[in-house]
């Protein structure tokens, strides 16, 4: 792993989230609330945000379902591309925390950071190719202005070989980070390693 990114307040460290309301404890939670726990995310369990959305588990189940069918489902566009484009929602929304996951998640995928650089310090220019600089203008025009997307937005994704499946693939990712952001930066905050402990 190369060293850490940090730019403009964003960085692809490991970081922690701490909720600002009260989160259920495990011990005290009912069997329901551990079952969704434990079929939404391998952490759940000592995740804040989880531990705060668990509250409601069924909202929480049918969140997890949908965000892994968006995120993890094979065919389509490529998980690297969907994690650009979460990670370009993230930076265009100011959620440091997601941006940090998707960012890993990333250069894990990918085998490279270099674009993660460029959409943190300026998400209208990133991209080292012409599709990913299509993925990353489309996720921004979406996440800011979906009332002006156009049939020419979407040309534009074309003309650089994304196709219809993909575009779709596409839309969802960016859509559901205009969700999981507003979660995230509605309820708590990210804690950087230093702060940590």
């Amino acid at each position: 792993m190369s060293a850490p990114i940090k730019v403009k307040g964003f960085t692809n460290e490991i970081l922690d989230w701490k909720a600002w309301l009260d989160v259920v404890q495990v011990e005290q939670a009912t069997p329901g609330q551990v079952a969704v726990l434990e079929e939404s995310h391998p952490k759940a369990k000592v995740s804040d945000y989880y531990l705060f959305l668990v509250h409601q588990p069924e909202i929480l189940r049918q969140r997890s379902t949908a965000f892994n069918a968006i995120m993890y489902a094979p065919g389509g566009m490529a998980r690297a591309e969907r994690e650009l484009a979460s990670t370009v929602v993230s930076r265009v929304n100011g959620c440091v925390y997601c941006a940090s996951v998707h960012a890993q998640r990333f250069e894990q995928l990918a085998k490279r950071n270099n674009v993660i650089s460029q959409i943190f310090e300026d998400p209208e220019t990133a991209g080292t190719t012409e599709r990913e600089r299509a993925i990353s203008k489309f996720s921004i025009e979406l996440t800011e202005r979906p009332n002006e997307v156009s049939a020419e937005s979407l040309r534009a994704l074309r003309e650089v070989g994304v196709s219809d499946a993909e575009i779709l693939d596409l839309i969802h990712s960016i859509a559901i980070f205009a969700w999981a952001n507003r979660l995230m930066l509605n309820l708590g905050e990210p804690v950087f390693p230093a702060e940590a402990g």
